[in-house]
């Protein structure tokens, strides 16, 4: 294992879904900021890492039918609109299901899946996408 491929596997981020929480009002965010937007001034230097659980429903969804080569085994696909279960919203894929199945109020939790190869023998880099429960 190279140097490069350890640094990149035991980056923090890498594999988590880390936000941060305000300790001055309780909010959390994602992705990570050093500023509460509710607080402003209160929470400078009282901003927190918290990792996220990944669970949460789908609030608004729509079904891509790209017809680009990039996109050709993965249509259609699923991409939603996510209130996390630790409060914030996020965009993201949800794979490995058909897209009938989606609806909103639907149950999710995230997974890490592959986006793409930087070459052959490059870093695969990965990023968190969401399935049904």
């Amino acid at each position: 294992m190279t140097e490069l491929s350890r640094i990149w596997r035991e980056t923090e981020y890498r594999y988590n879904l880390i936000g941060f929480r305000c300790k001055n009002c309780g909010r959390t965010y994602f992705p990570p900021r050093d500023i509460c937007p509710y607080c402003h001034r209160e929470s400078i230097g009282k901003m927190e890492k918290v990792k996220l659980s990944g669970n949460g429903e789908i609030l608004s969804y729509s079904i891509v039918h790209d017809s680009s080569p990039a996109f050709k085994r993965e249509i259609p696909y699923v991409m939603a609109l996510i209130k996390l279960d630790e409060g914030p919203s996020i965009t993201a894929q949800v794979v490995d299901c058909n897209p009938d199945e989606v609806d909103i109020g639907r149950r999710v939790h995230m997974v890490f899946r592959k986006i793409r190869e930087d070459g052959k023998n490059g870093i695969i880099e990965y990023g968190y996408k969401f399935r049904l429960d």
